[in-house]
């Protein structure tokens, strides 16, 4: 299913996807009909619409493309925060349905036009909108280069950080409000605003080097080598053919795909490769070296001395803790 919708000044988008897909809201929840699925969806507006918060907790039948028209207001200028699968639900393993993998994805408002909802899959994930002029206001004494690029920057940017603990501890707290009904908005305007504290927490600690803006098609041409790496684990990656694909140089390539993600392409490469060996193991129960071999190992010594530098512990010890 495709639905356009027009985002009147970041607030328009909710009541037009309640609407193509047949539901309402009761009170501040919007929950999805049995026949296009389960869950619900939820959320706040704070301090005059400089501050929103969007909860996620559902899954579709149907996969789902959502095209937005941006109609801010005249100054409004919002930086969007996803944090993708910072929360687990029971339904997610007795359905067999998939896990959005986990991450949190920073641009501009423009930059997230387009939202694409695969079937099947359990959205666990929280989506902050925030006025740059409340990010100065909250973070202007940070200055490192990546945290004063999201306050500043007038081209367009895109980050990608992973989920830490503590990052997963407060979107729990937002899911399940320990508070009273009279209190949930100010609660959970303060776990937003400590959410936000944890990510540029995460920022501050790559290499403090000068960033620049970055043209929308590359920032697609920069998750399309993602999504192939993600796709290819068990193949090293080839810098020279992705390159070519995305039509920019090598040192082009390198130098944004750092910049997004904080990681050098074969890094990143690697790291992915160890989540899915890590999950393999304790999800799966595959044997280490069936996972070794999956991956792409030819000699199961190397696959255990890389696993222990990204997870801490041998695979061995790991599946079975």
């Amino acid at each position: 299913m495709k639905i356009s919708v027009t985002d009147k000044q970041g607030s328009g988008i909710m009541s037009q996807f309640a609407q193509a897909i047949g539901s309402t809201f009761n009170g501040r929840f919007l929950y999805i009909p049995e026949s296009k699925g389960e869950g619900y969806i939820t959320g706040f507006t704070w301090l005059d619409n400089n501050l929103r918060l969007l909860v996620r907790n559902y899954y579709l039948h149907e996969e789902i493309l959502i095209e937005r028209t941006n109609e801010l207001a005249e100054g409004q200028d919002d930086i969007i925060f996803m944090l993708s699968g910072v929360f687990s639900n029971s339904a997610q393993k007795e359905k067999q349905v998939l896990p959005e993998q986990a991450s949190v994805f920073i641009c501009a408002h423009a930059v997230s036009s387009v939202l694409t909802m695969p079937s099947n899959t359990f959205f666990n994930s929280i989506t902050i909108a925030v006025s740059r002029q409340y990010l100065r206001q909250a973070f202007g004494s940070i200055f490192h280069p990546v945290v004063v690029s999201i306050m500043e920057a007038r081209e367009h940017f895109a980050y990608e950080t992973g989920i830490s603990p503590e990052i997963i501890k407060t979107a729990s707290e937002i899911l399940y409000v320990p508070v009273p009904e009279s209190m949930e908005s100010h609660y959970c305007k303060l776990k937003c605003e400590e959410l936000l504290c944890n990510i540029f927490s995460l920022l501050m600690q790559r290499e403090a080097v000068p960033t620049s803006g970055i043209h929308i098609n590359d920032i697609k041409a920069i998750y399309a080598i993602k999504l192939h790496l993600q796709s290819h684990l068990d193949e090293p990656p080839n810098i020279a053919t992705q390159a070519k694909t995305a039509g920019m140089s090598e040192p082009k390539l390198r130098k944004l795909f750092k910049q997004t993600f904080g990681k050098g392409v074969f890094e990143y490469y690697q790291s992915a490769r160890m989540q899915e060996a890590a999950r393999l193991l304790k999800e799966k129960r595959l044997a280490v070296s069936e996972v070794g071999y999956q991956l792409g190992f030819t000699n199961l010594s190397h696959f255990s001395r890389v696993f222990e530098q990204y997870m801490g512990t041998k695979p061995k010890k790991y599946s079975t803790l």
